[in-house]
């Protein structure tokens, strides 16, 4: 539960970054969408990330690293798995939408 918390601070200070430096149109944070995330959508974006982790010379000793630039392909890349993950996650909604509705108690006359 935790991890998500750190996504979603991630995810709206990388949308007030973007939004200063006029790279985002006005746009709604889905919050109801995060609530949907699962630990393997995290795994699977961390993972798709560490090749770009590059360790300091003294990893060893400092434990620190950083995240190189990403290139045009990996930039691409990236923004389908996010349209991808949408998808996902509307359709999650969608599911979860539907399975409640089913679960409402019916009137009989």
């Amino acid at each position: 539960m935790r991890v998500k918390c750190k996504m979603e601070v991630a995810l709206v200070n990388r949308l007030k970054i973007d939004n200063e430096i006029g790279n985002m149109t006005a746009m709604k944070l889905r919050l109801d969408l995060l609530e949907l995330l699962t630990d393997e959508d995290i795994l699977e974006e961390a993972l798709a990330q560490q090749p770009r982790y590059r360790p300091e010379p003294l990893f060893s000793q400092t434990g620190k690293g950083y995240l190189r630039s990403a290139t045009e392909e990996e930039k691409a890349a990236e923004i389908e798995r996010m349209k991808a993950l949408h998808e996902r996650l509307e359709q999650r909604l969608k599911l979860k939408t539907v399975i409640s509705e089913d679960q409402q108690p019916k009137l009989v006359q």
